[in-house]
């Protein structure tokens, strides 16, 4: 089979205006970034709010492994899916970070048949978003630092100040640095970070505000640090919040794409699961619900992040909640959790362990980290199809192994995934599967149980999640966590919603703690507060929000030949 970026090269696309009027969309509710790629203006966005009619269907996984389980790629292909069966569908993905890309994850546009294209503009700069994020949330840093050098009227103590810079890049140096350096006129010598974009406050607003309004308020509610009398000191207050808005005003316009086969996809937004909400943005869902029927949205990494934070932040903010949940999970994720590489999982198996067959270890993987996350989602009341994303190596014995525990565990239903070769056509059997669990769970009246109580404590959600979802024994929290916790809670923050950053690999916070870990504590080290965004951020463990680059980049195999043509890249 081709490479994913040899078959993305080969498609005929269709122009932009063409996908948008399959959906309902003119001419003149775009803006144009070349031929195959537009934003939807804020009069049709404006427009759109509350007039939603589509359904939404969420797609999550099981842990993800290294060697991927193709959650974007059963996204993408459900789509499709849904199209060939006669069906007004769309997709809403999240924009990829130059992180992943030129580090160890790669691009996020999907992959065989089942692609969002042009696949290498969106994985290259696309419209600017990710670019604009960066600028707004750094205007911010320099503004505070300007103050501080420029009299510090608001009196603010610079020990206090937690609001970092970032960058669209993996760069594990600047984790930890010094600023101010060298002559007074630089400013005052403080300890600073750098976060990654993806991780940043601002991307999180960008990715959950309903309207320039909303936008605005948020960016203006940011805190950044504390006075001298221990009181917040916000963004407005260094009158940033209005320039920030400027800097994101295109950014927030959701991006309008295709899939290989035509069908329309938004690609807005791009925070990471594992240490931010993990999920694409409110106003993409709010165009896609209003001209589709159907609308398939992924959120990041496994189920434990990316789908409890759909559900506690993202539907808490839009309104919307799924009415079907696909839970993606394939032979090699389950035989890698049930030990059959090794009882952490640190060594990347041969090709030839791979096409061996190893019905035990499925079954152990499947009984325990698939359980698990079958236990988690299907609390919530709405229906949860297990689809099996399929691979040529897999044999009936595995296949059937992980069935049978699906459904003794509260699947729905368990249907095999061919997105990656076959495309749409290889996902009619899981379109059928998740319409008919879409119309039951709307005749039923829409049940929803939420994961976590929304009027419980910080500390209470935390030890819900922990215990109630990870499996840990127990939480521990060190006294300089208490006292954030009381800081923030005196601030009236209290009620905020929790964001748990912690590995994706485990639902502990130890990646090498496979299957369904129990019998361990789960260390929180520090809490952050995204007093704008709306929730507060909970890192677990030794997580950073600064991922490193590996041994071997990718970057390090990508190249550009004398006709502008990329090779080495994607896939």
């Amino acid at each position: 089979m081709d490479s994913d970026l040899e078959i993305a090269r080969q498609a005929e696309l269709l122009p932009i205006r063409e996908v948008a009027e399959s959906i309902g969309l003119d001419r003149d509710d775009l803006r144009l970034h070349g031929p195959h790629i537009a934003k939807v203006n804020w009069t049709r966005l404006k427009e759109s709010r509350g007039s939603g009619k589509g359904k939404l269907i969420l797609v999550t996984s099981v842990n993800p492994t290294p060697f991927g389980e193709g959650k974007t790629v059963t996204t993408i292909g459900l789509n499709q899916g849904l199209n060939r069966s006669g069906k007004k569908s769309c997709c809403v993905i999240r924009e990829p970070s130059m992180g992943p890309v030129f580090g160890i994850k790669g691009g996020a546009a999907g992959g065989g048949y089942s692609q969002v294209l042009p696949m290498e503009d969106i994985n290259l700069h696309f419209t600017g978003d990710l670019h604009a994020v960066s600028m707004a949330h750094n205007l911010l840093s320099a503004m505070l630092d300007n103050h501080l050098n420029k009299g510090n009227v608001l009196n603010i103590d610079t020990d206090s100040v937690f609001w970092p810079r970032v960058m669209d890049m993996n760069d594990r140096s600047l984790r930890s640095i010094t600023i101010g350096q060298g002559a007074k006129v630089n400013g005052p010598i403080r300890k600073e970070r750098f976060d990654i974009t993806a991780a940043s406050e601002v991307m999180a607003i960008l990715a959950l505000s309903k309207d320039y309004r909303d936008l605005r308020e948020r960016l203006g509610r940011v805190v950044v640090a504390s006075d001298m009398d221990g009181a917040p000191v916000t963004a407005d207050q260094l009158n940033a919040g209005g320039a920030m808005a400027l800097l994101l005003r295109d950014a927030f316009l959701p991006n309008l794409v295709q899939t290989l086969e035509g069908d329309p996809a938004f690609i807005h937004c791009g925070p990471f699961a594992n240490i931010a909400h993990g999920n694409s943005s409110v106003v993409a869902d709010s165009i896609a619900l209003s001209t589709c029927d159907y609308v398939v949205t992924e959120a990041g990494f496994g189920a434990d992040m990316g789908a409890e934070k759909a559900l506690q932040i993202k539907s808490d903010s839009s309104g919307v909640i799924p009415d079907c949940i696909v839970l993606n999970v394939t032979v090699r994720s389950m035989k890698l959790h049930g030990g059959a590489f090794g009882d952490k999982g640190s060594r990347r198996p041969t090709s030839e362990e791979l096409a061996t067959e190893n019905v035990e270890a499925t079954l152990i993987g499947a009984s325990t980290n698939m359980a698990r996350h079958l236990a988690n989602l299907t609390r919530t009341g709405i229906p949860v199809v297990v689809s099996i994303n399929r691979f040529s190596t897999d044999t009936d014995r595995e296949l059937s192994s992980i069935k049978d525990i699906a459904l003794a565990n509260g699947a729905r239903e368990v249907v095999l995934f061919e997105g990656h070769g076959k495309g749409g056509e290889g996902a009619v059997e899981l379109a059928r599967s998740v319409l008919e669990s879409v119309e039951g769970h709307v005749s039923a009246g829409r049940p929803y149980n939420p994961l976590v109580p929304r009027d419980a404590s910080i500390l209470e959600k935390i030890s819900t999640i922990g215990t109630g979802l990870y499996g840990a024994d127990s939480v521990k929290f060190p006294e300089d966590v208490l006292m954030a916790v009381e800081r923030i809670e005196s601030w009236g923050y209290g009620g905020l919603p929790v964001c748990m950053a912690k590995t994706q690999y485990s639902f502990s916070h130890r990646a090498d703690l496979l299957g369904a870990p129990t019998g361990y504590e789960l260390p929180i080290r520090e809490v952050r507060l995204n007093a704008g965004a709306g929730f507060v951020v909970v890192i677990c463990g030794s997580m950073m929000t600064m991922p490193g680059l590996p041994k071997v980049p990718g970057a390090a195999g990508m190249d550009i030949d004398e006709e502008g043509q990329l090779f080495g890249v994607f896939g």
